[in-house]
């Protein structure tokens, strides 16, 4: 696949083999050079071998170097177009170096690197592998034509401008169409240093197909064009491809019979299509011939392009002028009046431009007299009366008139005019004009008043015995009549105004006959002068126009058009704006074109309404006014806005199911569809639904105050256009307590638990307390604590703190105080409307010890309800001690001293008592530790890894 020149590796070899050589000999004399006795000769010979080594490494990168100074060139090809990845060539194969998978070497050898000089152009199409060697086309896909484009011959792309002189006989075998990529790649370690030149040839596949220039081709071709005539194309087809792959033929998808293609070759390679003629044309018989030309270039599949080809047949002077008839018969009366109108000839010749111009004379052959007497006009061929008929003129004269064409033999026709003699002479018809006349053209500005005198007419009979009478032929707002007090004498005027938009031109005929019925006319030619009498007429007076908003500047809207029915500069017409037209419109004073400078925007200005002026050019200028409407379409450039971007809502709990949480207004500055706003909840659509029409919000559910107090909710609201715009709000709804939830007693956790209390324990001590939560908040959650129920022996003895639930023991114990109270405690909370309330028994034993547990229980269990004191907790107000009342004193004393024997007695009876049992007492403590340990002290029930302690539940 690839050519090698330069260093090659017996070169490697010798000069790294000559110290592995000399060091093979070396060792292997070692063991035979003398007895161990020979220690110095061993020595000297070690260091001189020694000396030579260093001289070896140090000369031997050098010589390598030598060895491989010159540049190694190889070449590749390849087709272009091929994907990332395809294998171009290896290089150390390629260069015969040794690789990991080659012949093992007899020395450690450093792997090779290969890696690329620079990255020119040609690096960026070719990966190269810097261990292995090998080249690969890289991601960036090779195009033959767009590397190739300054020609279609050789080009080179990469490190070097040119190739060296000195190339290998591969290079000599590229072609001159040759599309060439220059890589540099340095070979490392030293000793395979080397710089390969690597040159690779671009192959071209047929990837494009012929394409003419231009789309459409036209060639003239005289119509005595030869057959076999060669006539080049201007235009032959072009294709970036090169070779075979090139154009190669064409051919005409309908050459008529009569044209055929060849192509020719020059020396640069270059084909050029010829048309051929190959059979008689006649312009006359068909003047164009449209076809296809077709261009096929040589690849497999063949690709192919097309052109329109129009060959116009182009005339020359082959037909010459042909009058229809050979003789033209004509009579004349003797009296006719000058400038009579005789006949007319006409020849036709079917050549063009000027092969077709014909020119009318007389004959040699025609007299003299009756040239006088006839005038033959060249141009258009009319004869008419030049001369007064003489009495003795003759009564017939041929006329003998040539069709004159270039190049031509004349055609001949003959008009005999025969001469009616007349004995006597017609009236004559003298004008005298008073309007403007040219050569027997009046002119008349139109708007000239009624009545406008012409001309006078005099009438004469030259034989002056005759009776002559006089009128007018003709259309037209004209009249003739006698001028008195004169004799044969007429005046020619108007009956209305002339309106040159109507009639330009008059051709009317002044008549005079006599008695005999001898008559001659007066022909009057009268051309109406245009006058600026018009002003300009708008095609519309209310143009309404729309467009779309944001449009480009200087975007087109109409164009005005308005008519002048004057002539000339009078009807030419220019374009103004009127004064209320916003400045940002233009309009063309020439063309009428309307245009708007700048954006529109329909949300700032939905409707324009203004006017536009049409001026002509006429003294004094005349002009019309037209209103232009302008409606500014709208487009979806507007998002949907919401009039807060954050929505608050406060809603009691309990709220009812799809009630009216709030309304969320947006808008859109948009119109229609665009406009329409549907609204959507993002999150929370499970709950929560929003009303699209009114914006309402709504719940689908009752919410909960104690389940979520909040929530926060995000609204999109998104327009009707397309593509459609959105945007979103936020919404926080929070949840308003109510006072739906009753005081949750946490402690006692049940009505059957009981609390050993000593009677030792002293007044005031805490005992016990209530502990309850509420779920609802504020007011709704404070909470008050009352004893509406005791019962017991001295049920009094307890109190209850309305705020902290705390039960502590009011007066000292007594012996015949022992035994179960049981206090009925109402938990309410402050709720509004109605607050709410739970209740808890607290059953609390007096004793020194429990001795019978299932005895208190069953007194639990059969213990008669208590009845409820219909007494309210009032926290606001702290607890008194009760004070005595001073309207009884002496139920009082005697009440005092019963108690203070009753206590002496108590109390000496307890120290008996307690004497007694004293040997007993520290026994059972520790037997009823659990039941003698009264809750003095508040237990933390908030905390969710403690439960409420039972301390007396047994």
């Amino acid at each position: 696949m690839g050519t090698v020149s330069g260093c090659r590796g017996e070169e490697r070899r010798r000069a790294g083999g000559g110290a592995g050589a000399l060091l093979g000999r070396s060792r292997r004399r070692r063991p035979g050079m003398g007895p161990p006795g020979s220690r110095g000769s061993t020595s000297s010979a070690r260091g001189s071998l020694q000396h030579l080594l260093l001289f070896l490494l140090f000369v031997g990168p050098f010589n390598c170097f030598a060895s491989y100074s010159r540049a190694t060139e190889l070449f590749y090809s390849l087709n272009e177009g091929l994907p990332a990845g395809v294998l171009i060539g290896s290089l150390a194969r390629d260069l015969r170096l040794p690789t990991a998978g080659g012949q093992r070497p007899t020395a450690p050898q450093p792997p090779l690197s290969f890696t690329l000089a620079s990255r020119g152009l040609g690096g960026q199409y070719v990966h190269l592998d810097n261990r292995s060697g090998e080249l690969h086309t890289s991601a960036l896909e090779i195009d033959r034509e767009a590397l190739c484009v300054e020609s279609g011959g050789a080009a080179v792309f990469g490190e070097a401008d040119s190739m060296s002189s000195s190339s290998s006989s591969s290079s000599s075998s590229l072609s001159s169409e040759s599309c060439l990529l220059l890589l540099d790649v340095l070979v490392l370690p030293q000793e395979y240093f080397r710089l390969v030149k690597v040159k690779i040839a671009i192959r071209d596949v047929n990837d494009n197909a012929p394409h003419f220039p231009v789309p459409h081709i036209h060639l003239s071709v005289p119509e005595n064009a030869p057959v076999n005539t060669r006539l080049a194309i201007e235009h032959p087809a072009l294709d970036p491809d090169v070779g075979t792959n090139g154009v190669q033929t064409y051919r005409l998808r309908d050459n008529y019979g009569v044209f055929t293609l060849d192509v020719e070759e020059n020396e640069s390679g270059e084909r050029t299509p010829y048309l051929i003629v190959m059979g008689a044309l006649d312009r006359e018989a068909r003047e164009e011939y449209v076809t296809v030309i077709i261009a096929e270039d040589g690849g497999a599949p063949p690709l192919v392009g097309s052109a329109t080809l129009t060959i116009g047949i182009s005339d020359i002077n082959d037909n010459c002028p042909q009058f229809s008839d050979s003789q033209l018969n004509v009579t004349l009366y003797g009296n006719s009046s000058l400038g009579t109108h005789v006949a007319t000839v006409h020849a036709e010749d079917l050549d063009l431009g000027s092969n077709a111009e014909i020119t009318y004379s007389y004959s040699q052959k025609v007299p003299q007299p009756s040239r006088d007497l006839f005038h033959l006009d060249e141009s258009t061929g009319a004869i008419t009366l030049s001369s007064k008929i003489d009495g003795d003129a003759p009564r017939l004269h041929r006329l003998i008139i040539l069709g004159n064409g270039p190049g031509c033999i004349p055609a001949v026709i003959t008009v005999l005019v025969t001469i009616i003699k007349v004995m006597m002479r017609p009236p004559e018809v003298v004008p005298r004009f008073i309007a403007n006349e040219v050569e027997g053209v009046v002119y008349l500005k139109e708007l000239e008043p009624i009545n406008t005198p012409i001309a006078f007419f005099t009438i004469k009979d030259p034989d002056e015995k005759y009776k002559v009478n006089c009128y007018l032929d003709g259309d037209g707002p004209f009249r003739l009549s006698p001028y008195k007090p004169y004799n044969n004498e007429y005046l020619l005027e108007t009956t209305k105004p002339l309106d040159y938009e109507t009639q330009q031109l008059y051709e009317i005929s002044v008549v005079a006959w006599n008695s005999e019925g001898f008559n001659v006319n007066k022909i009057i030619k009268i051309q109406v002068l245009d006058d600026n009498d018009n002003s300009p007429v708008f095609s519309q007076q209310l143009i309404e126009l729309s467009i779309e908003e944001n449009n480009v500047p200087n975007a087109f809207l109409t164009k005005l058009h308005a008519t002048d029915a004057d002539s000339g500069e009078r009807g030419e017409v220019s374009y103004f704006l009127g004064p209320d037209a916003p400045s940002y419109f233009s309009l063309d004073k020439t063309t009428g074109v309307l245009t708007v400078a700048t954006q529109l925007d329909r949300e700032e200005k939905e409707k324009y309404r203004y006017t536009v002026k049409a001026v002509d050019s006429g003294f004094p200028p005349r002009e019309s006014i037209a209103t232009v409407t302008i409606t500014v379409l709208d487009k979806n450039d507007n998002s949907p806005r919401f009039i807060n971007k954050d929505f608050s809502f406060f809603v009691p709990e309990n709220f009812p199911g799809f009630g009216e949480i709030g309304v969320i207004s947006v808008t859109d500055a948009d119109a229609g569809q665009n406009g329409w706003v549907a609204l959507s909840v993002l999150n929370g659509s499970d709950i929560f639904v929003i009303d699209t029409g009114k914006g309402v919000l709504r719940a689908k559910v009752s919410l909960d105050r104690e389940q979520q107090s909040s929530y926060v909710l995000w609204i999109e609201a998104v327009d009707g256009g397309d593509p459609a715009l959105s945007s979103t709000a936020k919404i926080t709804i929070l949840l308003l307590d109510i006072n739906d939830n009753p005081p949750l007693v946490l402690f006692p956790q049940s009505n059957m638990s009981y609390l050993l209390v000593l009677p030792s324990t002293l007044p005031g001590s805490p005992i016990t307390e209530v502990y309850a939560v509420d779920k609802d908040t504020g007011m709704n959650a404070v909470i008050a604590y009352s004893i509406i129920g005791r019962r017991g022996p001295r049920p009094e003895s307890f109190r209850i703190d309305p705020k902290t639930g705390n039960i502590t023991l009011e007066e000292s114990l007594m012996q015949n105080d022992y035994g179960l109270y049981r206090l009925l405690v109402k938990v309410s909370d402050h709720g509004y409307p109605e607050p709410l309330h739970s209740t808890v028994m607290v059953n609390l034993f007096v004793n020194d010890t429990v001795s019978n547990e299932s005895y208190i229980e069953s007194l639990l269990r059969k213990e008669p309800d208590i009845n409820i004191e219909e007494k309210q907790p009032q926290i606001s107000i702290e607890p008194t001690h009760q004070k005595m009342e001073s309207a009884s004193c002496m139920p009082t004393l005697v009440a005092l001293s019963i108690i203070s024997l009753g206590s002496i007695a108590l109390v000496t009876g307890m120290g008996i008592y307690i004497c007694l049992r004293k040997g007993k007492k520290h026994h059972r403590a520790d037997e009823n530790m659990e039941v003698q340990i009264p809750l003095n002290g508040r237990i933390n029930l908030h905390m969710l890894e403690k439960k409420p302690m039972e301390i007396s539940n047994i």
